[in-house]
């Protein structure tokens, strides 16, 4: 089989979809729906979102230097949607989805209680890409959700049952498949 030469186009699947609240306790705050986030450097740890300048939440997070990446579950797959879809401008999304806004840690938007960790963030950079502008930015705290914690003290992603999302659809993880770095791990004799 041959393979067939694309266009250049964003087909790095599955990715994260999260949700990621922003503005403040004094009347406005929002959730909006993210694909394009990730990793960007471990110390300081550093995260990256990025959003159309037309969309609602881009001012709020422009405007406050702040936002909170919630991690999203298969129990939270129809509110990540319901928020990718639906512009904060005419619907207030923590109401009609019975989402839990509640005090962060550090920053002053809000986390979405019902999320299992909640990523607490404050913008660095704005850099301009097109039709998207990514907002670099430092983690300043993380709070994750006590009753995924095993008996060591670990969080058990597993059992939160986190959402990814494929070109344009949703999927729970999957099997697992092995601990890193087990390709090379020696057997015991």
């Amino acid at each position: 089989m041959g393979k067939q030469v694309w266009k250049p186009g964003t087909v790095l699947y599955p990715v994260p979809a999260v949700m990621v609240s922003c503005g403040d306790f004094n009347g406005i705050k929002n959730i909006l729906t993210i694909a394009w986030t990730g990793i960007i450097n471990s110390d300081p740890a550093m995260t990256y979102i990025s959003v159309r300048p037309e969309r609602y939440s881009y001012n709020i997070i422009k405007d406050t230097g702040e936002f909170v990446i919630n991690v999203t579950t298969e129990e939270l797959a129809f509110a990540a949607d319901f928020c990718g879809v639906r512009s904060g401008e005419d619907v207030n999304k923590f109401k009609k989805l019975n989402l839990s806004a509640e005090k962060a840690s550090i920053v002053k938007c809000p986390v979405i209680g019902e999320s299992p960790i909640n990523i607490e963030c404050k913008v660095k950079d704005i850099v301009n890409l097109g039709t998207h502008d990514m907002f670099i930015s430092e983690v300043v705290s993380v709070l994750s959700d006590e009753k995924y914690m095993d008996e060591t003290g670990r969080f058990n992603f597993e059992k939160s049952r986190p959402l990814c999302y494929s070109h344009g659809e949703y999927y729970g993880l999957g099997k697992y498949l092995g601990k890193f770095g087990y390709s090379v791990k020696k057997n015991k004799k």
